[in-house]
């Protein structure tokens, strides 16, 4: 047996590898977050023909664990203009939420995406797609044009921020890299 077989080195982190994450962050800490009413809640699991006392996913039927924007928030580093409402979230488990991403649900569900329904074999998928349509019909869900409601100094100065944040990392990206070079020559001068 060759051990090098068994071994397996951690994937290198560059500071630029986190750059969606602070996309995510910058649009995410804008969105309105709007908290349903006992009844939209209940309207909502009835849509989606599921229980209270057992949330299960709507995309799979697992377990729930949050709750999913079905519409996305994010798309090409920009803000899509919906938001956290209850006419936007769906019950999900971590498995859908994190192979979904910001993809279109019903093609992510039909798709062989890693850890989608289909590639997953979820049986009912043609019901569970046919109750998200209702819930998708539920209230016409239109996105917000961000930018015309928000003074326009104060929207330029949330994306120059932006701007300066992904620079710096760039910035830093840069510096790490010479960092990691010159610890790994030292450490193989001690060794």
């Amino acid at each position: 047996m060759k051990f090098i077989s068994v071994f397996q080195m951690p994937k290198p982190v560059n500071v630029m590898g986190r750059s969606s994450s602070i996309t995510n962050s910058f649009v995410n800490g804008i969105i309105p977050c709007i908290i349903p009413s006992e009844e939209e809640i209940r309207e909502s699991l009835a849509i989606l023909e599921l229980e209270a006392e057992d949330l299960r996913c709507a995309y799979c039927g697992d377990k729930s664990t949050e709750w999913d924007h079905l519409r996305p928030l994010v798309k090409g580093k920009q803000p899509t203009g919906y938001i956290s409402d209850i006419y936007n979230l769906v019950p999900a488990c971590g498995k859908c939420n994190q192979s979904k991403g910001n993809k279109n649900w019903k093609e992510w569900m039909r798709s062989n995406a890693r850890l989608s329904p289909q590639s997953r074999g979820v049986t009912d998928l043609v019901n569970k797609i046919s109750r998200l349509e209702k819930y998708e019909k539920w209230k016409a869900v239109m996105p917000l044009n961000f930018k015309d409601l928000i003074d326009e100094e104060l929207w330029e100065e949330h994306w120059n921020n932006y701007n300066q944040l992904i620079e710096l990392m760039k910035r830093s990206q840069q510096t790490s890299a010479k960092v990691q070079q010159q610890l790994q020559s030292r450490y193989r001068e001690q060794i």
